[in-house]
């Protein structure tokens, strides 16, 4: 059940494609998410506009807490997520998010994020958040089962 809840919210995530962003499942409750900033980013001519970051944490937060709840036939959405925007991100930035899921009960997951990039060989934080989020059964999201 666990891999094709996280298979099939793949197929439907029609914003995560369109902003080009992709995640692994590093173990349940630890995602890591990637971005390139492309022109569809921006908000200036050089700088990404603060809700492109924003979907990449919130994503990375709400992967965070499926790879959690999927096993029990579950997905999540936000509740609310809190977000410090710490440095600039630019065109060309290759973005690294990592989400981490610090308490999981039956309903409610309490999550936190990173978002960073690697300059010279240095890693330099952009953005942190946390987040609450809600656990649901996947059927009433609509996912078909066959």
């Amino acid at each position: 059940m666990k891999e094709k809840i996280i298979e099939l919210y793949r197929q439907y995530n029609s914003f995560g494609n369109q902003m080009n962003m992709d995640f692994e499942i590093i173990k349940p409750g630890k995602v890591l998410y990637k971005m390139t900033i492309g022109k569809e980013h921006l908000a200036t001519p050089i700088a990404a506009h603060g809700g492109a970051i924003a979907g990449l944490m919130d994503a990375t937060l709400g992967v965070a807490g499926l790879s959690k709840t999927a096993e029990h036939g579950k997905i999540v959405s936000t509740v609310e997520f809190k977000i410090n925007y710490l440095a600039p991100v630019s065109l060309g930035d290759e973005l690294e998010a990592i989400g981490t899921v610090i308490s999981a009960g039956k309903r409610i997951l309490f999550i936190e994020g990173e978002i960073f990039k690697w300059r010279e060989g240095q890693k330099i934080l952009l953005a942190k958040a946390s987040g609450t989020f809600n656990a649901y059964p996947a059927e009433k999201a609509k996912f078909q089962f066959d």
